[in-house]
């Protein structure tokens, strides 16, 4: 008499997000594991629920656990958890810090974690390159010191170190800016391309930044590397501790991506106007020259 194996369940906190919302979709689609999300929101996304009709949602408040209860009634203890869910607006994490600290340090959900008494959940994390590192060099390494310059940056930096204290295995994962297509169910929150869509196409000069630089990666490359993760972890369960920054190959300015927009769109060159970070009042401070090291190619992670 053969047994049945037990099917892996998978986490998604902040899954209504943009990341989220991808991430959810692919995992979905791969169709072996159980997926399970969390939002924020009185009620999850329907059109998310409709075109991904095998979901489960909890609304869950980070700040407090309320809500995580019901994920271990009726989910149980997850085999990977991605923790995608932030106040990730500089300007809100310095207008109510306690809100940022609260919110982006996961310690309700570790403390959650914990009290399965066992090591066999995986925590995937989202940080960023944009606020941990200090922003004066270029091609950070995961080993450089951070050095945050607003709120939202010490949240992030606090949230990592909360999380290496506390947690068995955990994959940290600095992002870089994430640009793709829109989610299932639209995120209100600015999409870097879209936006830069949008001014151009009204035909008005814009100013763009021409010394703040990201490596920007496309969300199925994102997605991607939190695959090769879960899958890594999911296969032999080895222990997992690692800090990684991730972004795309190439080293650009928010000015060379409103050109490569422009290019893309047909739009006139004319009305992109380049301008220093420094000449112009910026309610929040932001890193100057950021420009994190590509080192999660996939071979490396499932290596990991």
């Amino acid at each position: 008499m053969s047994h049945q194996v037990e099917r892996k369940r998978v986490l998604v906190v902040g899954g209504s997000g943009y990341l989220g919302q991808h991430l959810l979709a692919a995992l979905i689609a791969a169709g072996d594991v159980d997926v399970a999300f969390t939002h924020h929101r009185e009620t999850p996304p329907p059109s998310l629920l409709h075109a991904l009709p095998d979901l489960r949602a909890f609304r869950v408040d980070l700040r407090s656990g309320d809500g995580l209860h019901a994920v271990s009634a009726s989910f149980g203890q997850p085999h990977v958890i991605v923790n995608c869910a932030a106040i990730s607006i500089p300007r809100e994490c310095d207008m109510d810090p306690a809100a940022a600290m609260a919110t982006n340090v996961p310690s309700s959900l570790v403390s959650w974690l914990l009290s399965f008494g066992n090591d066999n959940t995986l925590l995937i994390h989202l940080s960023t390159d944009q606020a941990v590192y200090e922003g004066v060099k270029s091609f950070y390494k995961e080993a450089d010191e951070t050095s945050p310059v607003n709120m939202y940056g010490k949240s992030k930096v606090a949230a990592e170190k909360f999380i290496i204290e506390e947690c068995s295995n955990y994959a940290i994962l600095r992002s870089s800016i994430i640009y793709g297509p829109q989610t299932i169910s639209p995120v209100a929150k600015s999409l870097p391309i879209q936006w830069m869509d949008s001014v151009l196409s009204q035909g008005q000069q814009v100013q763009f930044f021409n010394d703040e630089f990201r490596c920007p990666i496309y969300v199925k490359d994102m997605v991607d590397v939190v695959l090769s993760l879960m899958k890594s972890w999911l296969s032999d369960g080895k222990a997992i501790q690692v800090v990684l920054n991730v972004g795309g190959p190439d080293r650009v300015s928010r000015l060379q991506m409103a050109e490569s927009v422009a290019d893309v769109r047909g739009y006139s060159h004319s009305i992109i106007k380049s301008v220093s970070a420094s000449s112009v009042l910026i309610l929040s401070l932001n890193p100057r020259n950021q420009a994190c090291l590509f080192t999660c190619h996939q071979n490396s992670i499932e290596s990991v």
